[in-house]
């Protein structure tokens, strides 16, 4: 079901002592959620989020046990940004809860403006590598999924073959990524902490420097390049060179020579998941759209070799 900003609202002040709601207006990062921003009588903004589904509650409450669990991390500097902490929760009438945070402040990050230099884009590496330096207990004892280095190249071999089956990747295209998953060497990497859903609206940042990380609903022991993907592929390739050294430097005993190469191929099939996306919820506007950028990246990477 879905619920009005005003519903989100009365939820809020249920799970917030001393929360007069002034306000409201619809929360970016829906997805399976309902988001509000409520603003209180003191003008402090909070973040309600209730589950649309069964499945999107399980995430929440995992990703609610992880919070929690990085506050430590936080709290010690080993993770140099903060992320939401959950001030309290409102039981819904169909089961699960909804949750609500106080509203970080910062900007949302651009990454078309990230420049080369020890600025905001090396700061965004530091950042990322902090996550992957996590131990991995900490999802892993949250119910959070966890995979070795061969079950997540299964993953993308399945993905891939399921997309082959659509008819819409280009034959070359298809090739080239089939070759890329049978090279065995291309896919030791050491399974590490990954946030799994990096975005532009999940980095909060501020003076430059990356202040907060939210959206940990994806978290999983995974493949870091995962978490660089999305970098490599939009960002300018001069800031992609700081962000790759000042990850580099920061993470502790890295022997991961492929991990950009692997990057690369990971923002590619993501094309892959999108189509998939589209197929599985019939929606043929995201099919046609998806279809249209792998054909492009088709003709890109023709014109690369």
């Amino acid at each position: 079901m879905s619920r009005t900003p005003l519903a989100l609202a009365a939820l809020s002040t249920a799970a917030v002592p001393g929360l007069d709601a002034q306000s409201v207006r619809v929360g970016d990062l829906a997805g399976d959620y309902d988001v509000a921003v409520v603003t209180g009588a003191d003008d402090q903004e909070w973040v309600v989020r209730a589950p649309r589904t069964t499945v999107a509650g399980a995430a929440l409450e995992a990703e609610i046990e992880l919070l929690d669990a990085l506050r430590l991390y936080i709290d010690t500097g080993v993770l140099p940004f903060v992320v939401p902490q959950v001030a309290g929760y409102a039981l819904l009438p169909e089961g699960g809860r909804a949750v609500v945070h106080r509203r970080i402040i910062g900007d949302n990050l651009d990454v078309e403006s990230l420049e080369q230099g020890p600025g905001l884009a090396a700061d965004l590496g530091r950042a990322i590598a902090a996550i992957h330096e996590l131990p991995t207990s900490v999802v892993e004892t949250c119910g959070l999924p966890s995979y070795t280095a061969s079950e997540y190249r299964e993953r993308r071999l399945t993905e891939v073959d399921e997309a082959a089956r659509t008819g819409r990747v280009p034959p070359t295209l298809l090739r080239r990524w089939e070759t890329a998953l049978e090279d065995v060497s291309l896919w030791r990497f050491k399974p590490v902490v990954t946030h799994g859903d990096l975005a532009p609206d999940q980095l909060l940042v501020d003076r430059q420097r990356v202040v907060a990380v939210s959206g940990w609903s994806e978290a999983r022991v995974a493949d870091p390049a995962d978490d660089l993907a999305w970098l490599i592929a939009a960002a300018p390739m001069e800031a992609v060179d700081s962000i790759m050294e000042a990850y580099q430097l920061r993470r502790t005993e890295l022997s991961d020579s492929r991990l950009a190469e692997r990057a690369m191929l990971v923002g590619e099939l993501a094309l892959a998941r999108w189509l998939l996306h589209g197929v599985r919820h019939r929606l043929p506007e995201v099919v046609e759209d998806a279809t249209s950028m792998l054909e492009d990246l088709d003709e890109a990477t023709l014109d690369e070799g």
